[in-house]
């Protein structure tokens, strides 16, 4: 990405919104970034809280931007790049997180040669912490890849990928945080069954959760040796590990992904 290179988001949700907070914290300055987005509240925030500049239109943001970040619903991708087609030339790289959108999909609407690459974020990059994969479409350089790793790598980790395997990332890194909430508030359930105060109980399942996750990461060991070290023989931990084997945790995230994998095939079928 070049010192010079302006980049603009057509849509101003969180994800937009995350990847502008990075590339801010990255040293790009604001005037080099530009959003585009219909709802009056979330631009006057936007503008607010990072000095950007908003288009008045889709097609005026592609027309004034090197880089294009396609931040919208796919249910709307086929209205919003219609609009903005004619604005697009042969320099400008397209970056989309359409879940279930395939490249070809996308270069389709524009002329022959258009540059896609395809993301899959997720949320946690609203606090610097997010999983991106990335893979390429077919007119895509190594520059334009390096471009894109550089832009994600402000906001968390990147994998690059095949984009076969897209689907499966949905599924997985994608909708990954939403299963993590719901383990987290049911921990913090757990504990106030058992007579802790919820704000209490709330803060360790946070903080248990955090840390296990960090100690996966820094130590490079598998989670199963992990979890060994915690279950003694006899203790309380094996005790309860072998309650989440029995009632199936671990076969119903395994579907959970599987079910939003199969969900994101299906956007990109409609």
């Amino acid at each position: 990405m070049t010192n010079s290179s302006r980049i603009g988001f057509i849509g101003g949700g969180n994800m937009a919104e995350a990847l502008i907070k990075g590339l801010l914290a990255g040293s790009c300055p604001a005037n080099r970034i530009m959003v585009s987005e219909p709802n009056p509240a979330r631009r006057e925030h936007l503008v607010d809280a990072y000095a950007i500049a908003v288009a008045e239109t889709n097609f005026e943001l592609m027309e004034k931007s090197d880089i294009v970040v396609l931040a919208i619903k796919p249910q709307i991708a086929e209205e919003v790049l219609e609009e903005v087609a004619s604005g697009y030339t042969e320099e400008k790289l397209l970056v989309s997180i359409l879940a279930g959108v395939t490249t070809a999909a996308i270069e389709k609407f524009f002329q022959q040669g258009a540059r896609v690459v395809r993301v899959m974020p997720n949320t946690p990059a609203l606090v610097g912490e997010g999983a991106s994969a990335i893979c390429r479409g077919h007119h895509v350089t190594g520059a334009d890849m390096d471009t894109v790793k550089e832009l994600l790598e402000t906001v968390g980790m990147v994998q690059l990928i095949d984009e076969r395997q897209m689907d499966a990332v949905t599924g997985l890194s994608g909708s990954g945080p939403a299963y993590i909430y719901t383990v987290i508030e049911a921990l913090a359930d757990g504990g106030v069954r058992e007579g802790l105060r919820r704000d209490v109980a709330h803060a360790l399942a946070v903080q248990t959760v955090v840390g296990a996750a960090l100690m996966v990461r820094e130590t490079g060991e598998h989670p199963a040796i992990l979890r060994d070290q915690v279950c003694s023989p006899g203790g309380t931990a094996i005790t309860g590990v072998s309650t989440l084997e029995r009632k199936g945790l671990r076969t119903t995230l395994m579907e959970a992904v599987s079910a939003a994998a199969g969900r994101s095939r299906e956007l990109g079928r409609s």
